[in-house]
């Protein structure tokens, strides 16, 4: 038998999933700034479109919240 659908907790962890995504792009930032110079322009590339597409989660996270707060307001 399916569990029913629980929502109740869905915009905490969507704010989990954004803080966890933020806290990864800054790190990732913080790395290529100590150590650019270091690195192969492959990995540096890499690394710098990994975060276009964490920036990308992020936007979507935050629509994701806007939807599921509005949604438990109906």
């Amino acid at each position: 038998m399916a569990k029913p659908d629980n929502r109740a907790d869905n915009v905490e962890h969507l704010q989990q999933s954004i803080q966890n995504t933020q806290k990864n792009l800054h790190e990732a930032e913080e790395y290529l700034n100590e150590f650019s110079s270091e690195i192969s322009d492959e990995e540096r590339s890499s690394i710098q479109e990994k975060n276009q597409r964490r920036k990308k989660s992020i936007e979507g996270f935050r629509s994701e919240v806007k939807d599921e707060a509005s949604n438990s307001l109906e």
